[in-house]
């Protein structure tokens, strides 16, 4: 799949070159990241554009998780392949469960956790999509992290249980 327009947007609005990176350096190279996996027709290929370890690495997130997860769900607006789909809804619970780096902390971003989580609800329509059709049980589980609604959160699993009795 080539890059839709809003993903194309959503990596347009950030200067990724200012943000940290977990691999050391800044994030220009995140954007051509996400690009190699929309546009990876296998798996394989898509592997090869791993995030892990820019974005979040052990479970601490750098300063380029927030922006990312606005690209994430601008993404799930769009026609994905399953392996696509299934990579960038995990690497959002990632992103919605972590917590700073401490070497984001050091420069003062101890909030990283509350902003992705707090991005993630902008989405939060689309991640119901993905809780009734798409990656189900990890979309749950997004929810349970970012939904303050907790009865949702419930209503969904309980969906997600009956639809895995019906097959």
């Amino acid at each position: 799949m080539r890059m839709a327009k809003p993903v194309r947007a959503e990596l347009d609005r950030y200067a990724w070159g200012r943000l940290r990176c977990g691999c050391g350096e800044g994030a220009e190279h995140v954007p051509d990241l996400f690009r190699r996996v929309l546009e990876a027709e296998t798996y394989a290929e898509m592997a090869d554009a791993d995030l892990d370890g820019h974005l979040i690495d052990r479970g601490g997130l750098f300063e380029a998780a927030v922006p990312a997860v606005g690209v994430i769900l601008a993404a799930l607006t769009e026609p994905l392949s399953d392996h696509a789909r299934a990579y960038l809804v995990t690497l959002l619970w990632h992103l919605v469960a972590g917590d700073p780096h401490p070497s984001e902390e050091a420069y003062g971003r101890a909030h990283l956790d509350g902003e992705c989580r707090m991005r993630a609800r902008e989405g939060l329509a689309l991640i119901l999509r993905e809780a009734v059709s798409g990656e189900r049980e990890t979309a749950i589980d997004i929810l349970e992290l970012i939904d303050v609604d907790g009865e949702r959160v419930e209503h969904y699993r309980r969906f997600a249980a009956k639809r895995r009795a019906a097959r």
